[in-house]
């Protein structure tokens, strides 16, 4: 028995996709495979409330979809400071476990090329690395929240 196509992608790997959109509450997804490419859409979600969810192993890196261009409206102003920003879609983790201290605590000095949090996207887990030198002042999101593209994720001094 064999499924029907939509374009180069079977109906298995467009439902896939639309729950991970419907799961993660994510703006939307896109894949590529070659010549391939497909994008999902979903409802657009409000900033989830404050809470502190612990994440699971760290996998590889994936590069990143660019989601719509409202994504970046989810960002909060920056008054002063640098903005670090999420660089792809996925799920936000302050720790590399559920059992492990975050990786940077409001107060924390850190440096170019430090581990700071993890974004999981498709299930791959990516390490995110300071891109300055400087004093975490705020951290805008909590672990487990979705983050869209661009969305600032924290504010160094």
């Amino acid at each position: 028995m064999s499924e029907k196509i939509y374009g180069q992608f079977d109906l298995e790997t467009i439902e896939k996709l639309a729950d991970i959109v419907k799961n993660k509450d994510l703006g939307e997804i896109t894949i590529a495979d070659g010549d391939k490419v497909i994008t999902v859409k979903g409802k657009k979600c409000p900033p989830a409330p404050m809470g502190m969810p612990m994440p699971m192993a760290v996998g590889t890196a994936l590069p990143a979809a660019q989601t719509a261009p409202e994504a970046s409206a989810t960002s909060a102003p920056v008054t002063g400071g640098k903005a670090v920003k999420a660089p792809i879609v996925g799920t936000f983790y302050a720790a590399p476990s559920p059992d492990s201290k975050p990786f940077v605590s409001v107060g924390d000095k850190i440096k170019k090329g430090d581990t700071i949090f993890i974004i999981e996207s498709m299930k791959v887990m990516s390490e995110v690395q300071s891109e300055f030198d400087g004093v975490v002042r705020e951290i805008c999101v909590n672990s487990g929240d979705a983050v869209e593209f661009d969305q600032t994720i924290m504010i160094l001094d």
